[in-house]
């Protein structure tokens, strides 16, 4: 499922016209591309998850929020992400990549895959979904971009 939703972020993504797929159409080139049935149904419904994401649940619990605000992770998302992942999530919180809205939508995506454990680069991917998703996040998915795709350059001080 992961697969199909890297696929189609990176076959969609720069694409500069208006983005509508039919969902039969896109199905049947999923299918050419390799993937089965059932994955693409899952990574569909997915992505319709994240688009809802906007006018969930998340949004009303934090409007009022506090820079003190701590994440208290549940024995789930503990289990489907590993210290380096959450301490990467903590990072984007301090570097103003991720808000608290964005990183509970974050969180609500990655515990929707259908993996076991998440890794810190599926994690990344997961990210800048979320952000590419998130209206007003532009300069902070460019900052994720620039993250994941640019190599580092000299020690870190």
């Amino acid at each position: 499922m992961f697969d199909i939703l890297v696929y189609l972020f990176e076959n969609y993504i720069h694409n500069e016209s208006e983005i509508y797929v039919n969902q039969a159409d896109l199905t049947k080139e999923l299918v050419k591309a390799g993937f089965h049935d059932d994955d693409i149904f899952k990574a569909l419904r997915w992505l319709e998850n994240l688009s809802q994401l906007q006018e969930s649940h998340v949004k009303p619990y934090l409007t009022k929020t506090t820079s003190t605000a701590v994440r208290v992770y549940t024995p789930q998302e503990l289990q489907k992400l590993d210290a380096e992942c959450r301490g990467f999530l903590l990072f984007l919180e301090q570097i103003n990549v991720l808000d608290l809205p964005t990183r509970e939508m974050v969180l609500d995506r990655v515990m929707d895959l259908d993996s076991a454990e998440v890794s810190l680069e599926d994690l990344k991917w997961v990210v800048l979904m979320v952000l590419f998703n998130a209206p007003g996040h532009e300069s902070a998915y460019a900052q994720m971009e620039d993250l994941i795709f640019e190599e580092p350059t000299g020690l870190l001080h």
